[in-house]
């Protein structure tokens, strides 16, 4: 099994369910143990902004806000550098925890060893 779970989750409110699976594999990885990157990228973008992840509804799915909270508690959560821009998002516009970066992080990430790259 793989000690480190990058999952890129492009799939916001576009998207619930989607959406809901990558946040709910990486709180349930990251409550296992594991090392978990998760990427916020394209509409998942919006779910780095203070109060967004409330806003987000999926029956009979976990809320949003409280899988976040263990992923910014347990793991890392990135911001794609490209997608902020897109959406004028900055540093100083995203939660506390949440760094932005790029392909280059991505990649390094994602090629690490022992680690298991997903794609939501």
């Amino acid at each position: 099994m793989a000690k480190k779970l990058v999952i890129k989750v492009t799939a916001g409110a576009d998207a619930p369910e989607r959406c809901s699976q990558a946040f709910t594999v990486a709180a349930v990885a990251v409550a296992s143990g594991v090392d978990v990157s998760l990427w916020l990228t394209g509409e998942s973008s919006w779910f780095a902004v203070p109060g967004r992840a409330a806003e987000f509804e999926l029956p009979h799915a976990a809320p949003l806000p409280d899988l976040l909270d263990s992923l910014l508690a347990g793991g890392r959560v990135t911001l794609c550098t490209q997608c902020a821009a897109r959406r004028d998002l900055t540093e100083k516009d995203v939660l506390e925890g949440v760094r932005i970066a790029g392909a280059q992080v991505f990649v390094q990430e994602a090629l690490a060893d022992d680690t298991q790259a997903l794609v939501y």
